[in-house]
């Protein structure tokens, strides 16, 4: 235990001790509850907006995280799970029961999927012989495929947060929770109806967890500037689909 929170336990048992003999000799209690901002960066005090503000701008300046949880948009809901970096990213993606996994680095952008995926064209048509060379392996996305803009922006750090941490309506602040073990502080739009953000007490004011507006999803954001290292597949990973890629 580092000296620190040795010194922070002694505080607390103390003050705990003297509270119960002041509570035991007159029934009084004030000034004997505890804090729960005590020994946190401080956020959980400011304005609604500030908090908001501060977890922004934390998100914008760690050079990864990792996203994961529903999204739902369009009626259509996707399951996410995407390591984040400014130069790319890692992870997968789940829709109607399908999962296929993308690769971003830098411009270069890679789909891998089972066989499965790749006999559902966006047509609702299938090629099972393309289907069956095609699984398990690598594909590049060509830039100007329309493929590239949909699946890409899944892999965009700035362009994923700037659409997600989004609260609607006024904003409140609706008390103390916990997230994976870390205090946070809740942060509401238009009383909840508008998302729900929970903001790390603990550390920099990151963004820990997100119930979007609307039953729009949830999710989790863990692995702040955790680094990240991204890697262009072997030659022998990759193949050329030879036409335009499915994207639904």
């Amino acid at each position: 235990m580092s000296a620190i929170s040795l010194g922070r336990t002694r505080r607390n048992a103390f003050t705990g001790a003297l509270c119960a003999l002041v509570v035991a000799g007159s029934g009084l209690l004030s000034g004997c509850a505890e804090d729960p901002d005590e020994g946190t960066n401080g956020v959980g005090k400011l304005p609604a907006e500030q908090i908001q503000k501060k977890a922004r701008a934390a998100a914008d300046a760690a050079d990864t995280v990792r996203l994961a949880g529903d999204v739902v948009t369009n009626g259509r809901t996707y399951r996410l799970d995407m390591r984040l970096s400014g130069d790319g990213a890692t992870g997968s993606v789940t829709t109607k029961g399908i999962a296929f996994a993308l690769l971003r680095v830098g411009e270069h952008l890679y789909v891998k999927a089972d066989a499965t995926f790749w006999s559902h064209a966006a047509d609702g048509s299938g090629d099972a012989n393309a289907a069956d060379k095609l699984g398990g392996k690598y594909v590049k996305v060509p830039q100007g495929d329309p493929a590239y803009q949909k699946f890409s922006g899944f892999t965009e750090k700035d362009v994923l947060l700037d659409g997600l941490l989004t609260l609607h309506g006024t904003l409140a602040t609706a008390g103390h929770a916990e997230q994976s073990g870390t205090r946070t502080i809740r942060v509401t739009g238009g009383g909840g109806s508008g998302g729900t953000l929970d903001v790390s007490l603990e550390g920099k004011p990151y963004p820990l967890r997100l119930e979007r507006a609307g039953d729009a999803g949830t999710l989790t954001f863990t692995s702040w500037g955790t680094p990240l290292t991204l890697t262009e597949p072997k030659n022998g990973e990759t193949v050329d689909y030879g036409k335009q890629l499915p994207t639904s």
